[in-house]
C-alpha cells in the first residue's frame, strides 16, 4: 500500500474523493451496524466496501501464493488512486464515509489518515472487554483466522504465538490472535487524539448503541454536520455465531480459496449446479443455515477471568474518557 507524497492535491487533480469521515473500532463491536444505518442517508455516502482496511499497513496484501481476505470483507487497495475509486460516486453535497474497524487496533492507521484527511471525523466505538473477545473469537473461528475453537485454549496460546509458535496459517492479518492487543483501549485512542483534535474524534460506547439504536445514530448525524431528522433504521447485522462443524467449514474453505485444478473444478461443478437467479444474499443465507448455529453459553468462569484481567484497562479508560465504565460494565469486583 502506498500513499502519494501530497495525496490530497493528487485527489483534486484527479478529481478525485478523500473521505470526510472514519467509522473505527473493533470487529463485533457495532461498526456494521452503524455502516448499515449511515448507508441509507441521502446526505452520506459510505464506501461500497465496507472494510478497505487501506490505512492499516500491518496488513499483508494478498499475492499469488496467499489466502485473499475473508469472504464478505471486501478488498483492499493497493495504492492510494485504487482508494479514491471508492468514492468516486460520492456527491459533492454529501459526506463521503468509511467503517475499518482495524483501524483502532492498527498502529499506523491514525497517522496515515491524517496525513490525507487532517479534517476527518472520527468515529470510534468501544465494547466491554469479556465478551468483545468472545465474540471476537467466534468470529476468527468463523472467518479462517483462528483455528483453536475454544476461547480459553486460544488465548493461553498468546505467549507462544508472540514467539512465532502455533499461529494460524493467516497471511492477511498477522498478530490478529494476540487477543490482548485488541483491549489496549487507552493507546488506542490516544493515537487519533495525537494527530486530530479532540472535538474531530467521537467516542461511542456499544453498551449504549445496543440500548437506544436510534438516539445513538442521530448523535453521530450531528457530529457529522449532516439532518438528523430523516427516518433512521437499524438492523442486527453481522450476528455472532459458532461454527457447526469444523472439519466441513474448513473443507468448503479450502475449495473456495483454493487455486489447484481440483478445487477450480468443484467451484465450477457448483456454479453449474445452483439454480439460475439464485443471488449471492440468497446463497450467503443458505450457507449460514447449513454452517452456522447460535453459540454455547459464555463460560462464566473465563468470563470472570476475563473481567479480573482486564480491570486495570476499563479503569485507565474510565479516567481518560471521565466516564465510569467501571461500573457500566460490571467491574467494580473484578
Amino acid at each position: 500500500m502506498t500513499v502519494s507524497t501530497h495525496p490530497s492535491a493528487t485527489a483534486q487533480l484527479q478529481g478525485g474523493r478523500v473521505p470526510d469521515f472514519f467509522i473505527v473500532g473493533h470487529p463485533k463491536s457495532g461498526t456494521t451496524a452503524l455502516f448499515d444505518a449511515l448507508l441509507h442517508h441521502p446526505q452520506i455516502y459510505m464506501s461500497p466496501n465496507k472494510e478497505p482496511w487501506f490505512f492499516a499497513s500491518e496488513l499483508s496484501q494478498p499475492t499469488a501464493d496467499r489466502a485473499p481476505r475473508p469472504s464478505g470483507t471486501g478488498w483492499t487497495p493497493e495504492t492510494f488512486e485504487q482508494y479514491l475509486t471508492l468514492f468516486a460516486d460520492a456527491g459533492p453535497q454529501q459526506c463521503a464515509g468509511e467503517a475499518s474497524a482495524l483501524y483502532l487496533w492498527s498502529r499506523t492507521a491514525a497517522q496515515r489518515i491524517a496525513e490525507v484527511q487532517p479534517e476527518a471525523r472520527i468515529v470510534a466505538i468501544l465494547r466491554e472487554p469479556a465478551s468483545f473477545l468472545r465474540s471476537l473469537h467466534l468470529q476468527f473461528v468463523q472467518t479462517y483466522i483462528e483455528t483453536e475453537t475454544d476461547l480459553r485454549t486460544a488465548l493461553s496460546l498468546e505467549q507462544a504465538r508472540r514467539g512465532g509458535r502455533h499461529i494460524p496459517d493467516n497471511s492477511y492479518w498477522p498478530g490478529a490472535t494476540l487477543y490482548s492487543d485488541h483491549v489496549r483501549y487507552v493507546e488506542q485512542l490516544h493515537r487519533f487524539h495525537t494527530v486530530f483534535p479532540r472535538e474531530q474524534v467521537m467516542v461511542l460506547i456499544y453498551d449504549d448503541f445496543r440500548r437506544d439504536n436510534e438516539a445513538t445514530v442521530r448523535a453521530v448525524l450531528r457530529f457529522l454536520d449532516v439532518s438528523d431528522t430523516t427516518p433512521v433504521a437499524v438492523r442486527e447485522v453481522n450476528p455472532t455465531v459458532s461454527v457447526r462443524a469444523r472439519g466441513l467449514h474448513e473443507l468448503v474453505h479450502t475449495i473456495a480459496v483454493g487455486r489447484t485444478p481440483l478445487a477450480r473444478a468443484v467451484r465450477n461443478t457448483a456454479v453449474r449446479l445452483a439454480p439460475r437467479g439464485l443471488s449471492r444474499e440468497s446463497a450467503l443465507a443458505i450457507r449460514d443455515r447449513i454452517f452456522f448455529t447460535k453459540p454455547q453459553p459464555p463460560d462464566e468462569d473465563l468470563m470472570r477471568e476475563l473481567r479480573h484481567r482486564f480491570r486495570p484497562e476499563v479503569v485507565a479508560i474510565s479516567e481518560y474518557l471521565g466516564r465510569d465504565l467501571v461500573k457500566l460494565w460490571g467491574y467494580g469486583d473484578a
